[in-house]
Protein backbone atom coordinates (compact mmCIF):
# COMPACT_ATOMS: atom_id res chain seq x y z
CA UNK A 1 0.00 0.00 0.00
CA UNK A 2 1.29 3.47 -0.86
CA UNK A 3 2.43 5.47 2.14
CA UNK A 4 -0.02 8.26 1.34
CA UNK A 5 -3.01 6.00 1.70
CA UNK A 6 -4.20 5.05 5.19
CA UNK A 7 -5.33 1.48 5.89
CA UNK A 8 -8.65 2.63 7.32
CA UNK A 9 -9.27 4.63 4.15
CA UNK A 10 -9.49 1.30 2.36
CA UNK A 11 -13.15 1.22 3.38
CA UNK A 12 -14.00 4.23 1.21
CA UNK A 13 -14.41 4.74 -2.49
CA UNK A 14 -11.30 6.58 -3.59
CA UNK A 15 -11.34 9.75 -5.62
CA UNK A 16 -10.75 9.43 -9.31
CA UNK A 17 -8.05 12.11 -10.01
CA UNK A 18 -8.07 15.84 -10.49
CA UNK A 19 -6.97 17.87 -13.51
CA UNK A 20 -6.24 21.53 -14.14
CA UNK A 21 -4.99 23.58 -17.08
CA UNK A 22 -4.13 27.30 -17.23
CA UNK A 23 -3.67 29.57 -20.25
CA UNK A 24 -1.74 32.85 -20.40
CA UNK A 25 -1.34 33.16 -16.64
CA UNK A 26 1.84 34.63 -15.09
CA UNK A 27 3.67 32.06 -12.95
CA UNK A 28 1.59 29.30 -14.50
CA UNK A 29 3.37 26.54 -12.57
CA UNK A 30 2.68 28.19 -9.21
CA UNK A 31 -0.96 28.83 -10.12
CA UNK A 32 -1.33 25.23 -11.29
CA UNK A 33 0.24 23.93 -8.07
CA UNK A 34 -2.25 25.99 -6.03
CA UNK A 35 -5.11 24.57 -8.06
CA UNK A 36 -3.79 21.04 -7.55
CA UNK A 37 -3.59 21.72 -3.81
CA UNK A 38 -7.30 22.56 -3.83
CA UNK A 39 -7.94 19.32 -5.75
CA UNK A 40 -5.76 17.20 -3.45
CA UNK A 41 -8.83 15.31 -2.18
CA UNK A 42 -9.28 13.79 -5.65
CA UNK A 43 -5.92 12.00 -5.60
CA UNK A 44 -3.06 11.70 -3.14
CA UNK A 45 -0.74 9.13 -4.70
CA UNK A 46 1.10 11.29 -7.22
CA UNK A 47 1.08 14.68 -8.89
CA UNK A 48 2.65 16.41 -11.87
CA UNK A 49 2.82 19.65 -13.86
CA UNK A 50 3.90 20.34 -17.46
CA UNK A 51 4.47 23.93 -18.64
CA UNK A 52 5.31 25.54 -21.98
CA UNK A 53 7.40 28.72 -22.17
CA UNK A 54 6.88 29.44 -25.87
CA UNK A 55 9.91 27.42 -26.92
CA UNK A 56 10.16 24.32 -24.75
CA UNK A 57 8.04 22.10 -22.53
CA UNK A 58 9.08 21.58 -18.91
CA UNK A 59 7.88 18.80 -16.63
CA UNK A 60 8.03 17.77 -12.99
CA UNK A 61 6.22 14.68 -11.73
CA UNK A 62 6.49 12.86 -8.44
CA UNK A 63 4.90 10.44 -6.02
CA UNK A 64 3.13 11.86 -2.99
CA UNK A 65 1.25 15.05 -2.22
CA UNK A 66 1.26 18.40 -4.02
CA UNK A 67 3.06 20.17 -1.19
CA UNK A 68 5.77 17.53 -1.08
CA UNK A 69 6.48 17.96 -4.80
CA UNK A 70 5.83 21.65 -5.48
CA UNK A 71 6.48 23.29 -2.13
CA UNK A 72 10.07 24.02 -3.14
CA UNK A 73 10.53 27.34 -4.97
CA UNK A 74 13.35 25.78 -7.01
CA UNK A 75 10.93 23.23 -8.49
CA UNK A 76 8.47 25.96 -9.46
CA UNK A 77 11.32 28.01 -10.96
CA UNK A 78 12.26 25.03 -13.13
CA UNK A 79 8.81 25.18 -14.76
CA UNK A 80 8.75 28.52 -16.66
CA UNK A 81 5.91 29.62 -18.89
CA UNK A 82 2.41 31.06 -18.84
CA UNK A 83 0.52 27.91 -19.86
CA UNK A 84 0.42 24.61 -18.00
CA UNK A 85 -1.50 21.45 -17.21
CA UNK A 86 -1.46 19.55 -13.93
CA UNK A 87 -2.75 16.31 -12.47
CA UNK A 88 -3.38 14.66 -9.10
CA UNK A 89 -3.51 10.88 -9.26
CA UNK A 90 -5.31 8.17 -7.44
CA UNK A 91 -4.57 4.99 -9.38
CA UNK A 92 -7.59 3.26 -10.92
CA UNK A 93 -5.52 1.51 -13.59
CA UNK A 94 -1.79 0.98 -13.53
CA UNK A 95 0.62 0.79 -10.63
CA UNK A 96 1.71 3.71 -8.48
CA UNK A 97 5.10 4.20 -10.08
CA UNK A 98 6.71 7.29 -11.54
CA UNK A 99 6.22 6.30 -15.19
CA UNK A 100 2.44 6.27 -14.60
CA UNK A 101 2.36 9.76 -13.11
CA UNK A 102 0.63 12.36 -15.26
CA UNK A 103 0.57 14.60 -17.21
CA UNK A 104 1.90 12.28 -19.89
CA UNK A 105 4.09 14.03 -22.48
CA UNK A 106 5.12 13.13 -26.02
CA UNK A 107 6.84 14.82 -28.99
CA UNK A 108 4.98 14.70 -32.29
CA UNK A 109 5.58 16.04 -35.79
CA UNK A 110 3.29 18.96 -34.92
CA UNK A 111 5.12 19.65 -31.63
CA UNK A 112 4.72 18.60 -28.04
CA UNK A 113 1.59 17.29 -26.34
CA UNK A 114 0.90 16.90 -22.61
CA UNK A 115 -2.26 15.11 -21.44
CA UNK A 116 -3.83 14.86 -18.00
CA UNK A 117 -6.80 12.50 -17.70
CA UNK A 118 -9.49 11.84 -15.08
CA UNK A 119 -11.66 8.76 -15.52
CA UNK A 120 -11.45 5.31 -17.01
CA UNK A 121 -11.63 3.88 -20.52
CA UNK A 122 -13.75 0.75 -20.56
CA UNK A 123 -12.19 -0.41 -23.83
CA UNK A 124 -8.61 0.38 -22.76
CA UNK A 125 -7.42 -3.22 -22.90
CA UNK A 126 -8.85 -3.80 -26.37
CA UNK A 127 -7.28 -0.56 -27.61
CA UNK A 128 -3.98 -1.29 -25.92
CA UNK A 129 -3.68 -4.69 -27.58
CA UNK A 130 -4.65 -3.25 -30.98
CA UNK A 131 -2.10 -0.44 -30.66
CA UNK A 132 0.67 -2.84 -29.61
CA UNK A 133 -0.10 -5.00 -32.67
CA UNK A 134 0.37 -1.89 -34.79
CA UNK A 135 3.80 -1.30 -33.29
CA UNK A 136 3.07 1.28 -30.59
CA UNK A 137 5.45 1.13 -27.64
CA UNK A 138 3.79 1.91 -24.30
CA UNK A 139 5.89 3.57 -21.60
CA UNK A 140 3.29 3.26 -18.82
CA UNK A 141 0.57 0.88 -17.66
CA UNK A 142 -2.11 3.54 -17.32
CA UNK A 143 -5.00 3.65 -19.78
CA UNK A 144 -4.40 7.38 -20.22
CA UNK A 145 -1.52 6.62 -22.58
CA UNK A 146 -4.02 5.17 -25.05
CA UNK A 147 -5.01 8.77 -25.91
CA UNK A 148 -1.41 9.64 -26.78
CA UNK A 149 -0.96 6.69 -29.14
CA UNK A 150 -4.32 7.18 -30.84
CA UNK A 151 -3.37 10.79 -31.53
CA UNK A 152 0.04 9.66 -32.80
CA UNK A 153 -1.33 7.22 -35.39
CA UNK A 154 -4.19 9.45 -36.55
CA UNK A 155 -4.00 10.46 -40.21
CA UNK A 156 -5.60 13.85 -39.65
CA UNK A 157 -3.43 16.95 -39.97
CA UNK A 158 -4.45 19.25 -37.11
CA UNK A 159 -4.06 18.46 -33.42
CA UNK A 160 -7.74 19.08 -32.76
CA UNK A 161 -8.82 16.72 -35.54
CA UNK A 162 -6.40 14.07 -34.28
CA UNK A 163 -7.84 14.45 -30.78
CA UNK A 164 -11.39 14.08 -32.12
CA UNK A 165 -10.29 11.01 -34.07
CA UNK A 166 -8.84 9.50 -30.89
CA UNK A 167 -11.88 10.34 -28.77
CA UNK A 168 -14.22 8.66 -31.24
CA UNK A 169 -12.36 5.39 -30.71
CA UNK A 170 -12.44 5.34 -26.91
CA UNK A 171 -15.30 4.22 -24.71
CA UNK A 172 -15.57 5.30 -21.10
CA UNK A 173 -16.04 8.13 -18.65
CA UNK A 174 -13.41 10.83 -18.74
CA UNK A 175 -12.46 14.44 -18.62
CA UNK A 176 -9.06 15.57 -19.77
CA UNK A 177 -6.92 18.61 -20.37
CA UNK A 178 -4.28 18.68 -23.11
CA UNK A 179 -1.54 21.20 -23.84
CA UNK A 180 0.15 21.77 -27.19
CA UNK A 181 2.56 24.44 -28.44
CA UNK A 182 -0.29 26.80 -29.24
CA UNK A 183 -3.47 25.65 -27.47
CA UNK A 184 -4.99 24.37 -24.24
CA UNK A 185 -7.84 21.91 -24.70
CA UNK A 186 -10.44 20.47 -22.35
CA UNK A 187 -12.76 17.52 -23.03
CA UNK A 188 -15.66 15.78 -21.29
CA UNK A 189 -17.00 12.39 -22.25
CA UNK A 190 -20.29 12.34 -24.20
CA UNK A 191 -22.37 11.48 -21.10
CA UNK A 192 -20.60 13.99 -18.87
CA UNK A 193 -19.89 11.44 -16.13
CA UNK A 194 -16.70 13.15 -14.98
CA UNK A 195 -16.65 16.90 -14.18
CA UNK A 196 -14.76 19.73 -15.88
CA UNK A 197 -15.31 23.48 -15.59
CA UNK A 198 -14.04 26.67 -17.24
CA UNK A 199 -12.92 29.77 -15.35
CA UNK A 200 -11.35 33.10 -16.18
CA UNK A 201 -8.69 35.09 -14.35
CA UNK A 202 -9.33 38.83 -14.40
CA UNK A 203 -8.04 40.88 -17.29
CA UNK A 204 -9.38 42.51 -20.43
CA UNK A 205 -11.03 40.32 -23.04
CA UNK A 206 -7.71 40.19 -24.87
CA UNK A 207 -5.53 39.55 -21.83
CA UNK A 208 -7.74 37.36 -19.62
CA UNK A 209 -6.23 34.13 -18.39
CA UNK A 210 -8.23 30.92 -18.58
CA UNK A 211 -8.48 27.94 -16.28
CA UNK A 212 -9.86 24.43 -16.84
CA UNK A 213 -10.33 22.35 -13.69
CA UNK A 214 -12.18 19.41 -12.20
CA UNK A 215 -13.93 21.53 -9.56
CA UNK A 216 -14.76 25.15 -8.78
CA UNK A 217 -12.74 25.01 -5.54
CA UNK A 218 -9.62 25.13 -7.75
CA UNK A 219 -10.83 28.42 -9.22
CA UNK A 220 -11.34 29.97 -5.80
CA UNK A 221 -7.76 29.40 -4.65
CA UNK A 222 -6.22 30.98 -7.79
CA UNK A 223 -8.60 33.95 -7.90
CA UNK A 224 -10.44 32.87 -11.04
CA UNK A 225 -14.10 33.51 -11.86
CA UNK A 226 -16.36 30.60 -12.75
CA UNK A 227 -17.58 30.86 -16.35
CA UNK A 228 -19.44 27.59 -16.99
CA UNK A 229 -19.35 23.81 -16.95
CA UNK A 230 -17.83 22.17 -19.98
CA UNK A 231 -20.77 20.38 -21.57
CA UNK A 232 -20.93 16.61 -22.01
CA UNK A 233 -19.21 15.64 -25.26
CA UNK A 234 -17.72 19.11 -25.68
CA UNK A 235 -14.15 19.99 -26.65
CA UNK A 236 -13.04 23.47 -25.61
CA UNK A 237 -10.02 24.90 -27.42
CA UNK A 238 -8.28 27.89 -25.86
CA UNK A 239 -5.67 29.70 -27.92
CA UNK A 240 -4.60 33.23 -28.83
CA UNK A 241 -7.85 33.70 -30.76
CA UNK A 242 -9.92 33.05 -27.61
CA UNK A 243 -12.15 30.18 -26.54
CA UNK A 244 -14.06 28.06 -29.01
CA UNK A 245 -16.29 25.04 -28.61
CA UNK A 246 -16.50 21.86 -30.71
CA UNK A 247 -19.19 19.21 -30.24
CA UNK A 248 -18.28 16.22 -32.42
CA UNK A 249 -20.36 13.54 -30.70
CA UNK A 250 -23.96 14.67 -31.13
CA UNK A 251 -26.41 14.82 -28.24
CA UNK A 252 -26.50 12.23 -25.47
CA UNK A 253 -28.51 11.93 -22.28
CA UNK A 254 -26.38 13.30 -19.44
CA UNK A 255 -25.29 10.88 -16.71
CA UNK A 256 -23.21 12.92 -14.27
CA UNK A 257 -21.68 10.85 -11.44
CA UNK A 258 -24.08 11.16 -8.49
CA UNK A 259 -21.32 10.20 -6.05
CA UNK A 260 -19.71 13.60 -6.64
CA UNK A 261 -22.57 15.08 -4.59
CA UNK A 262 -22.40 12.39 -1.92
CA UNK A 263 -18.67 12.18 -1.28
CA UNK A 264 -16.10 12.93 -3.98
CA UNK A 265 -16.34 16.67 -4.54
CA UNK A 266 -15.14 19.16 -1.96
CA UNK A 267 -18.15 20.59 -0.10
CA UNK A 268 -17.32 24.17 -1.14
CA UNK A 269 -17.45 23.27 -4.85
CA UNK A 270 -20.41 23.81 -7.15
CA UNK A 271 -21.21 20.85 -9.40
CA UNK A 272 -23.45 21.26 -12.45
CA UNK A 273 -24.91 24.43 -10.93
CA UNK A 274 -25.60 22.85 -7.52
CA UNK A 275 -23.58 23.73 -4.39
CA UNK A 276 -22.27 20.43 -3.03
CA UNK A 277 -22.64 21.53 0.59
CA UNK A 278 -26.34 22.30 0.09
CA UNK A 279 -26.88 19.02 -1.74
CA UNK A 280 -25.37 17.01 1.12
CA UNK A 281 -27.50 18.80 3.71
CA UNK A 282 -30.62 18.09 1.68
CA UNK A 283 -29.66 14.41 1.38
CA UNK A 284 -29.31 14.32 5.17
CA UNK A 285 -32.72 15.90 5.60
CA UNK A 286 -34.28 13.36 3.24
CA UNK A 287 -32.58 10.59 5.18
CA UNK A 288 -34.15 11.89 8.41
CA UNK A 289 -37.60 11.97 6.81
CA UNK A 290 -37.23 8.44 5.50
CA UNK A 291 -35.62 6.74 8.49
CA UNK A 292 -36.00 8.89 11.60
CA UNK A 293 -35.37 7.27 14.97
CA UNK A 294 -35.71 8.48 18.56
CA UNK A 295 -32.30 9.67 19.68
CA UNK A 296 -30.51 12.22 21.85
CA UNK A 297 -27.74 13.33 19.53
CA UNK A 298 -26.79 13.34 15.84
CA UNK A 299 -23.08 12.67 15.30
CA UNK A 300 -21.29 12.84 11.93
CA UNK A 301 -18.48 10.51 10.95
CA UNK A 302 -15.99 13.23 9.99
CA UNK A 303 -15.32 14.79 7.69
CA UNK A 304 -17.47 13.56 4.82
CA UNK A 305 -20.52 12.88 6.98
CA UNK A 306 -20.74 16.39 8.44
CA UNK A 307 -23.06 18.22 5.99
CA UNK A 308 -25.50 15.28 5.78
CA UNK A 309 -25.55 15.03 9.59
CA UNK A 310 -26.32 18.75 9.80
CA UNK A 311 -29.26 18.29 7.44
CA UNK A 312 -30.44 15.25 9.39
CA UNK A 313 -30.26 17.18 12.69
CA UNK A 314 -32.13 20.21 11.33
CA UNK A 315 -34.89 18.05 9.87
CA UNK A 316 -35.25 15.83 12.95
CA UNK A 317 -34.87 18.53 15.59
CA UNK A 318 -32.28 16.40 17.40
CA UNK A 319 -29.09 18.25 18.49
CA UNK A 320 -26.02 18.00 16.26
CA UNK A 321 -22.79 17.34 18.13
CA UNK A 322 -19.20 16.47 17.23
CA UNK A 323 -19.13 13.16 19.04
CA UNK A 324 -16.19 11.94 16.93
CA UNK A 325 -13.08 14.08 16.53
CA UNK A 326 -10.86 13.62 13.51
CA UNK A 327 -7.09 13.82 13.76
CA UNK A 328 -6.06 15.86 10.70
CA UNK A 329 -2.36 15.25 11.22
CA UNK A 330 -2.13 11.58 10.34
CA UNK A 331 0.89 11.29 8.08
CA UNK A 332 2.79 8.20 7.01
CA UNK A 333 1.13 5.02 8.28
CA UNK A 334 2.61 3.68 11.49
CA UNK A 335 4.19 0.23 11.45
CA UNK A 336 1.55 -2.22 12.63
CA UNK A 337 3.30 -5.44 13.67
CA UNK A 338 0.53 -7.07 15.70
CA UNK A 339 -3.20 -7.65 15.33
CA UNK A 340 -3.83 -5.68 18.53
CA UNK A 341 -2.07 -2.57 17.22
CA UNK A 342 -3.60 -3.03 13.78
CA UNK A 343 -7.11 -3.09 15.25
CA UNK A 344 -6.43 0.26 16.90
CA UNK A 345 -5.61 1.78 13.50
CA UNK A 346 -8.94 3.59 13.12
CA UNK A 347 -8.10 5.61 16.23
CA UNK A 348 -5.21 7.19 14.36
CA UNK A 349 -7.83 9.11 12.45
CA UNK A 350 -10.91 9.21 14.73
CA UNK A 351 -11.35 9.62 18.46
CA UNK A 352 -14.55 9.40 20.49
CA UNK A 353 -15.69 12.55 22.33
CA UNK A 354 -16.87 10.71 25.46
CA UNK A 355 -18.77 13.58 27.21
CA UNK A 356 -20.99 13.94 24.10
CA UNK A 357 -21.65 10.19 23.72
CA UNK A 358 -21.86 8.74 27.21
CA UNK A 359 -25.35 7.55 28.14
CA UNK A 360 -26.82 8.88 24.86
CA UNK A 361 -28.87 7.37 22.07
CA UNK A 362 -26.62 8.24 19.12
CA UNK A 363 -27.36 8.52 15.42
CA UNK A 364 -24.13 8.19 13.44
CA UNK A 365 -24.31 9.71 9.95
CA UNK A 366 -21.81 8.70 7.27
CA UNK A 367 -21.76 9.00 3.48
CA UNK A 368 -21.37 5.32 2.52
CA UNK A 369 -20.54 1.79 3.58
CA UNK A 370 -18.18 -0.08 1.30
CA UNK A 371 -16.61 -3.09 3.03
CA UNK A 372 -18.02 -2.19 6.43
CA UNK A 373 -14.74 -2.53 8.30
CA UNK A 374 -14.49 1.14 9.29
CA UNK A 375 -18.18 1.38 10.18
CA UNK A 376 -17.81 -1.58 12.53
CA UNK A 377 -14.83 0.03 14.26
CA UNK A 378 -16.57 3.40 14.53
CA UNK A 379 -19.68 1.83 16.06
CA UNK A 380 -17.54 -0.13 18.50
CA UNK A 381 -15.61 3.00 19.47
CA UNK A 382 -18.83 4.93 20.14
CA UNK A 383 -20.18 2.09 22.29
CA UNK A 384 -16.93 1.97 24.26
CA UNK A 385 -17.37 5.69 24.94
CA UNK A 386 -20.62 4.85 26.74
CA UNK A 387 -23.32 5.31 24.11
CA UNK A 388 -26.59 3.65 25.15
CA UNK A 389 -27.76 3.04 21.56
CA UNK A 390 -26.00 3.42 18.23
CA UNK A 391 -28.07 3.93 15.07
CA UNK A 392 -26.23 4.20 11.74
CA UNK A 393 -27.65 6.34 8.92
CA UNK A 394 -26.02 6.48 5.48
CA UNK A 395 -26.49 9.39 3.04
CA UNK A 396 -26.27 7.14 -0.02
CA UNK A 397 -28.18 4.04 -1.12
CA UNK A 398 -26.49 0.67 -0.49
CA UNK A 399 -23.38 0.28 -2.64
CA UNK A 400 -24.02 -2.99 -4.41
CA UNK A 401 -21.91 -2.71 -7.58
CA UNK A 402 -18.37 -1.75 -8.52
CA UNK A 403 -17.56 1.34 -10.56
CA UNK A 404 -15.75 0.97 -13.89
CA UNK A 405 -15.65 4.66 -14.75
CA UNK A 406 -12.60 5.91 -12.87
CA UNK A 407 -13.45 5.30 -9.21
CA UNK A 408 -11.27 2.86 -7.33
CA UNK A 409 -13.79 0.41 -5.86
CA UNK A 410 -13.49 -3.11 -4.52
CA UNK A 411 -14.71 -6.03 -6.58
CA UNK A 412 -18.37 -6.76 -5.98
CA UNK A 413 -17.73 -9.77 -3.74
CA UNK A 414 -16.12 -7.41 -1.20
CA UNK A 415 -18.97 -4.88 -1.12
CA UNK A 416 -20.94 -5.49 2.07
CA UNK A 417 -24.28 -4.46 0.57
CA UNK A 418 -23.81 -6.86 -2.35
CA UNK A 419 -23.59 -9.81 0.01
CA UNK A 420 -26.02 -8.91 2.82
CA UNK A 421 -29.39 -7.25 3.39
CA UNK A 422 -29.69 -4.17 5.62
CA UNK A 423 -30.59 -6.14 8.76
CA UNK A 424 -27.58 -8.41 8.29
CA UNK A 425 -25.35 -5.41 7.66
CA UNK A 426 -26.57 -3.76 10.88
CA UNK A 427 -25.64 -6.87 12.83
CA UNK A 428 -22.24 -7.13 11.17
CA UNK A 429 -21.27 -3.53 11.98
CA UNK A 430 -22.78 -3.77 15.48
CA UNK A 431 -25.42 -1.04 15.12
CA UNK A 432 -28.85 -1.18 16.77
CA UNK A 433 -30.38 -0.06 13.48
CA UNK A 434 -29.07 0.80 10.04
CA UNK A 435 -30.74 2.71 7.22
CA UNK A 436 -29.70 4.16 3.87
CA UNK A 437 -31.30 6.97 1.91
CA UNK A 438 -33.43 5.47 -0.87
CA UNK A 439 -32.47 5.97 -4.50
CA UNK A 440 -35.66 8.02 -5.02
CA UNK A 441 -34.88 10.00 -1.88
CA UNK A 442 -31.41 10.75 -3.21
CA UNK A 443 -32.89 12.04 -6.46
CA UNK A 444 -35.47 14.13 -4.59
CA UNK A 445 -32.72 15.72 -2.52
CA UNK A 446 -30.98 16.68 -5.77
CA UNK A 447 -34.09 18.42 -7.09
CA UNK A 448 -35.64 15.59 -9.10
CA UNK A 449 -39.09 14.08 -8.46
CA UNK A 450 -37.43 10.69 -8.07
CA UNK A 451 -35.45 8.30 -10.22
CA UNK A 452 -37.05 7.68 -13.59
CA UNK A 453 -35.98 4.11 -14.49
CA UNK A 454 -36.49 4.88 -18.18
CA UNK A 455 -34.28 7.98 -18.07
CA UNK A 456 -32.17 8.39 -14.93
CA UNK A 457 -30.45 11.75 -14.77
CA UNK A 458 -27.25 10.55 -13.08
CA UNK A 459 -24.80 7.70 -13.31
CA UNK A 460 -25.87 5.66 -10.28
CA UNK A 461 -24.54 2.26 -11.36
CA UNK A 462 -22.83 1.66 -8.00
CA UNK A 463 -26.32 1.57 -6.45
CA UNK A 464 -28.43 0.13 -9.26
CA UNK A 465 -26.08 -1.95 -11.41
CA UNK A 466 -27.35 -0.07 -14.49
CA UNK A 467 -24.14 0.87 -16.30
CA UNK A 468 -24.72 3.68 -18.82
CA UNK A 469 -21.49 3.13 -20.75
CA UNK A 470 -20.56 -0.08 -22.52
CA UNK A 471 -17.73 -2.23 -21.17
CA UNK A 472 -16.12 -3.71 -24.31
CA UNK A 473 -13.18 -5.14 -22.35
CA UNK A 474 -15.64 -7.40 -20.54
CA UNK A 475 -17.67 -8.58 -23.54
CA UNK A 476 -17.44 -11.85 -25.42
CA UNK A 477 -16.76 -10.10 -28.70
CA UNK A 478 -13.60 -8.32 -27.49
CA UNK A 479 -11.49 -10.30 -29.96
CA UNK A 480 -13.73 -9.25 -32.83
CA UNK A 481 -13.41 -5.61 -31.79
CA UNK A 482 -9.67 -6.07 -31.52
CA UNK A 483 -9.50 -7.43 -35.07
CA UNK A 484 -11.54 -4.51 -36.40
CA UNK A 485 -9.33 -1.96 -34.65
CA UNK A 486 -6.15 -3.66 -35.83
CA UNK A 487 -7.33 -3.71 -39.42
CA UNK A 488 -8.52 -0.09 -39.43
Amino acid sequence: MDCTTQPHDDDKFHEECGVIGVWRVPDAAAVTALGLHALQHRGQEATGIVTFDGQRFHSHRGLGLVGDNFGDAKVIASLPGTIAVGHNRYATTGETILRNVQPLYADFEFGGLAVAHNGNLTNAHVLHRALVRRGCLFQSTTDSEVFVHLIAISLYSTVVDRLIDALKQVVGAYSLVALTNNALMGVRDPLGVRPLILGRIAGSEDTAGWVLASETCALDIVGAEFVRDIEPGEIVVIDDQGVRSIKPFGRHVERFCVFEYIYFARPDSVMEGMPVYDARKRIGAELARESGVEADVIVPVPDSGVPAAMGYAQESGIPFELGIIRNHYVGRTFIEPTDHIRNLGVKLKHSANRPVLEGKRVVLVDDSIVRGTTSRKIVEMVRQAGAKEVHMRISSPPTTHSCFYGIDTPERSKLLAAQHNVAEMAELIGADTLAFVSIDGLYRALGKPGRDPAKPHYCDACFTGEYPIARPDQTDNAERQLSLLTES
